[in-house]
């Protein structure tokens, strides 16, 4: 998912148009002071941040190497049948199911095969810099994520603030090698 500041294309697959380079990722309290409040959301289950148009999830050693121990698979078949290099990074592959649809190789229906061990870009959203990037972001990703709704609990701003850093801190060790 290569990170665009301004989204010029459908946003909404969990593989979102960002990139490890992004230098908004750097500025994470400079981006959207708008939500210190916090904000309403309460993942449901739906799968759908994990469909739609075609992007990236940028994983790291780290990831890769627990993703392989989860699905007992030795780790270059792993990098061979689950893994696209793109601009020099590794990337989770999709599987491409209509003309403009595409989902991550794990979603199974509405689930994560590896939901407990996710990569960190997956457990971050919907707290991603370009949906926070402004309220109206914000509303057009709640447009398309249920758990997004002014009856869902209130997550503090600390909280969204921890998640950008831990998306910060990953993007730092992208893997690049194999």
């Amino acid at each position: 998912m290569r990170f665009i500041p301004q989204f010029t294309e459908s946003f909404f697959y969990f593989q979102e148009k960002m990139h490890p380079s992004d230098s908004n990722i750097e500025k994470i309290d400079e981006i959207s002071p708008w939500y210190r409040g916090g904000l309403p959301f309460k993942c449901t289950g739906c799968g759908k941040c994990c469909t739609g148009a075609s992007g990236y999830v940028w994983v790291n050693e780290e990831e890769i190497k627990k993703i392989c121990q989860h699905l007992q698979v030795p780790f270059q078949e792993f990098c061979r049948d689950y893994l696209s290099l793109v601009e020099g990074q590794w990337t989770l592959r999709e599987m491409k199911i209509t003309e403009d649809r595409y989902d991550c190789i794990f979603l199974d229906g509405k689930r994560c095969m590896i939901y407990s061990i996710r990569p960190v870009q997956c457990q971050t959203f919907p707290w991603w810099p370009s949906n926070l990037q402004s309220e109206q972001r914000w509303q057009e990703t709640a447009n398309e994520c249920e758990g997004i709704h002014s009856q869902a609990p209130m997550v503090p701003f600390e909280q969204i603030q921890e998640s950008l850093k831990n998306l910060q801190q990953a993007r730092k060790s992208f893997y690049r090698g194999i």
